[in-house]
């Protein structure tokens, strides 16, 4: 069974191929993934890969967790099912004082 891979503190110039590429060192990647901003496109500096076996996932977790990787020590675990968030519906934020935005009452 294949076994998802956190990994993180990755330099921003790795890439889904670059990331395949350094953990099939380990064994067989079924996938590798950057995750990015989605305004940006950039790198978050971290990624998942899958592993085609639990063998090859402790392999990889053994080889590159605190490895250092272009000055970068790496965190490599086991993934974590993805927690579900609250979806706000908007930017967020705010201060819970709804638009008085903090200025003089008395002028409005």
């Amino acid at each position: 069974m294949a076994q998802k891979l956190y990994v993180g503190n990755l330099s921003y110039n790795v890439n889904d191929e670059a990331l395949k590429e350094m953990f099939s060192a380990a064994g067989t990647v079924a996938s590798a993934m950057i995750i990015t901003d989605r305004m940006s496109g950039r790198s978050k500096g971290f990624g998942f890969v899958e592993m085609s076996s639990d063998a090859e996932a402790t392999a990889a977790i053994d080889m590159f967790n605190g490895k250092e990787v272009e000055g970068r020590a790496l965190t490599v675990n086991e993934a974590r099912p993805k927690e579900d968030r609250p979806r706000t519906g908007g930017f967020g934020g705010g201060n819970g004082r709804g638009r008085d935005f903090g200025g003089r009452r008395d002028r409005f």
